[in-house]
């Protein structure tokens, strides 16, 4: 009975011993001791620590583990007092057992331990956030290390400006965080905040403004209110713009994509569509995504700077178009702006319907009427060939060997075809700059007028538009080439920046019942190219919207200007907004 009686209180002494231990073990750890722990790994380039849902399952798994070693314990101790009574051998068989259970248990957990702690532990008070500088911050930049070049689990310090990839004990932002001093740092993807090397998160509502800044963000609500508000904002360098109306920076001969992007952002429902990303969250193409983080950065009103460079954006762009557009080469607004819109088009529409906003936006309809004369019908009738005479051929009808081929085609553009210059001097031996309303070139649209066109072969065509679209782009066609050089046109076109009335110079299709024939069309964006043919550069004027006044803007030049002088320029591409 005293061998039994001091077995029990030996084992309630074991008992709580081994909960001590357990409390100990299972309990969290000191920051620092976190480091010192050789069984804590930390993440390397491959292993990010920052998914959550991978901290929560690793926890819930050593919680599992816990328990069934607790459960192990109370069945083998059970078991130990069932056999007690079948003598002393038995007693210290068991005991041994159970020595060598416990130690195996110890070992597991340790092993525990190391998966436990390596959850990240989340403070709000960090000494050195007064060392983040926010002057030195700019996210328009590629997202890759300033080391590896790698653009995998990229973070920004936050008290140089520079990115570095991981933060495990062998990343270049832990080594850089030890080199430097630099302490607090910011995951690129993520937008969690981190204080290296100690590896805890920072949780701190002071850090919200730099998260808006890597990532603006626009409720439904503001972006309704937008084309209403008149107030300027401040950046923390202290200059002052306007959302909407923000320079962007020129980066080697890329102005023909600054005034593409100027003149698209008046496009409201196009802007609206992008400034919400989960209206394209599903589409995979990064041109998409960046033209949709460049919106955003124009029209964010929180910005630390009063300039946007978009060149994340030309990345995307060069990639996309195959170094069709690249920076450093000078190229036509026009083209540009045509591939772009195709390929946004392309990359947004749905399966099932051929519609994105793009063409909700840009797509018109022309019927085309082909003519041509065709001088095989003598050739055929030799041949004995009688198949040509009077019928329809692929769509068309032949008579007296004139071939003509009637057919609609959606367009997202229209070219309006210039006057050529004069040849001579005038009296005054100076060049007198022809000018030529706008309307006289629209009549190319009547139905009636017709053009002439070499390629793919001599024809003479006539075109009539069927269906308007919400947004038109007008293009004067400026440049000729040919094998020699490429020629300007320096004629001015005079063009009304309200009110333009196309019913009355070309001839529209009746609405339908219920609806009423919107014609009438404001322009909202002027492109003008400056300079000598193959060279010069772009500027572009825009309205805008909650005050009507009209702006100049060339690359980072943004001053307001009169609407008399969008008029007195040398078009290039207008946009014109149907009116309501």
């Amino acid at each position: 009975m005293v061998t039994k009686r001091n077995r029990e209180n030996d084992e309630s002494e074991e008992t709580q011993l081994e909960r001590q231990k357990l409390l100990r073990q299972f309990s969290p750890s000191p920051p620092h001791h976190a480091i010192e722990n050789a069984l804590l790994p930390l993440a390397t380039y491959n292993d990010d620590d920052d998914d959550e849902e991978e901290d929560r399952r690793r926890e819930g798994s050593v919680y599992r583990e816990e328990n069934s070693i607790l459960v192990a314990q109370n069945s083998n101790r059970e078991e130990q007092r069932r056999h007690e009574s079948n003598g002393e051998e038995a007693e210290e068989e068991n005991d041994d057992d159970a020595e060598n259970e416990d130690d195996s248990d110890s070992h597991q957990t340790g092993l525990n331990q190391g998966r436990r702690n390596r959850q990240v532990e989340v403070r709000r008070d960090c000494p050195y956030l007064d060392t983040v500088n926010r002057q030195v911050l700019d996210f328009d930049f590629e997202k890759f290390c300033s080391v590896s070049l790698s653009n995998l689990n990229v973070y920004a310090c936050l008290v140089c400006g520079k990115y570095y990839q991981g933060r495990g004990q062998k990343s270049h932002a832990y080594t850089h965080s030890l080199e430097a001093g630099h302490h607090v740092y910011i995951n690129l993807q993520t937008e969690k905040v981190y204080c290296l090397p100690d590896g805890y998160e920072i949780n701190d509502p002071s850090l919200d403004d730099i998260r808006h800044v890597l990532n603006p963000r626009f409720s439904r609500e503001q972006v309704v209110q937008l084309d209403k508000k008149k107030q300027w904002s401040r950046a923390l360098d202290g200059s002052d713009y306007l959302p909407g109306m923000v320079g962007l920076n020129n980066i080697q001969e890329t102005d023909f994509v600054n005034v593409t992007i100027q003149s698209l952002m008046r496009v409201t429902p196009l802007r609206n569509f992008f400034l919400i990303p989960e209206n394209y969250k599903n589409c995979r193409s990064p041109l998409v995504h960046r033209f949709g983080e460049l919106t955003r950065k124009i029209w964010h009103a929180r910005n630390f700077k009063g300039q946007v460079s978009p060149h994340e954006f030309l990345q995307a762009v060069m990639k996309a178009s195959k170094k069709r557009f690249r920076i450093g080469q000078q190229s036509d607004p026009v083209e540009f702006m045509s591939w772009l819109l195709n390929t946004l088009h392309a990359d947004l529409r749905s399966s099932k319907k051929n519609s994105s906003i793009i063409y909700k936006c840009f797509q018109g309809e022309l019927e085309v009427v082909k003519e041509i004369h065709n001088k095989s019908s003598a050739e055929k009738k030799e041949i004995g060939d009688d198949q040509s005479n009077g019928g329809a051929v692929d769509g068309g009808t032949e008579h007296k060997n004139v071939f003509m081929e009637t057919c609609r085609m959606p367009f997202l553009m229209l070219g309006l075809d210039l006057p050529p210059p004069p040849l001579f001097k005038d009296v005054m031996e100076k060049n007198i700059i022809p000018q030529v309303p706008l309307f006289n070139l629209l009549k190319k649209f009547d139905g009636e007028s017709i053009t002439e066109v070499v390629r793919p072969c001599i024809a003479r065509m006539r075109y009539r538009v069927t269906r308007l679209p919400q947004y038109l782009i007008l293009h004067m066609r400026r440049f000729t080439k040919n094998n020699f050089f490429i020629e300007k046109n320096p004629t001015l076109v005079n063009f009304p920046v309200k009110n333009l009335e196309l019913k009355d110079y070309i001839p529209l299709p009746s609405p339908k019942e219920n609806e009423k024939l919107r014609s009438k069309f404001d322009l909202i964006a002027n492109i003008v190219h400056d300079g000598k043919p193959g060279e010069g550069s772009y500027r572009v004027f825009v309205q805008r919207k909650s005050e009507e006044l009209w702006y100049e803007m060339q690359d980072l030049h943004v001053a307001e200007t009169l609407p008399q002088m969008v008029a007195l320029s040398e078009a290039y591409m207008q946009i014109y907004e149907m009116q309501q």
